[in-house]
């Protein structure tokens, strides 16, 4: 696949949760876009709006209620369970805003562990999580354990942890949501420098601020793309 080939399509996707009484609540309303490999990409919406949602269905970690979504030109439902890990394992590098780290584990066993499930051997491993630790600029930590380094230092763990397997998309949940400011702009210039080496970048928020440094902005609104603007 070659850059701005549409790696993600989803196409009159609705995603509904049962509630009491029988009834259910649709959380994405007949959401169709296209995401091409190479782009930086914003998805932007208050609490409530259905873009965690969205993102859940992005990284294959939710199903579609109803409508299609397509990963590297074939309908996700048509994977088998074990294809389906092996996309969330390889293919979708994930950064969530609770960094997900183990918190007793060293920061480079935390980079690692993708690659032991993907079956790397373990020079490969070694190797391929420090140049990741590198790339993010935290090598010098690699023996600290995760839970005594600062919440800064901890994204760019999982940011690492990410490309770790050399991903077909970056996919971030409000990936500043703990963050200061300094901090946060500072995790957003490493994901713009990502982004700008060939990395695919979406990433899921309600700061403005955060949402700008992507080319294209997506806004939804009560499960609704209300706005698709790409600005250069």
């Amino acid at each position: 696949m070659t850059r701005g080939d549409v790696l993600i399509e989803l196409i009159g996707v609705t995603k509904s949760y049962p509630i009491d009484d029988g009834k259910s609540y649709q959380a994405i309303r007949g959401i169709s876009l296209k995401i091409r490999k190479g782009e930086f990409v914003s998805v932007m919406g208050p609490s409530g709006s259905g873009k965690s949602t969205l993102m859940h269905i992005l990284g294959a970690l939710d199903t579609v209620t109803t409508g299609t979504y397509t990963f590297q030109g074939k309908e996700i439902s048509r994977y088998s369970p074990d294809e389906i890990a092996r996309i969330r394992n390889k293919e979708i590098g994930f950064v969530f805003q609770s960094f997900n780290l183990l918190p007793r584990t060293t920061v480079f066993k935390n980079v690692e562990r993708p690659m032991i499930y993907g079956g790397v051997p373990r020079q490969e491993r070694k190797t391929r999580a420090m140049d990741a630790l590198r790339v993010v600029g935290i090598a010098g930590k690699a023996d600290n354990l995760s839970n005594k380094i600062s919440g800064g230092e901890a994204q760019r763990v999982a940011i690492a942890r990410a490309l770790i397997m050399n991903p077909s998309v970056i996919l971030t949940d409000e990936p500043t949501g703990n963050l200061d400011s300094a901090t946060s702009r500072d995790i957003m210039h490493l994901l713009t420098a990502l982004h700008e080496k060939g990395s695919t970048v979406v990433v899921i928020t309600h700061d403005p601020t955060v949402a700008a440094y992507a080319h294209r902005r997506i806004r939804i609104v009560d499960g609704k793309i209300i706005e698709d603007k790409t600005s250069r």
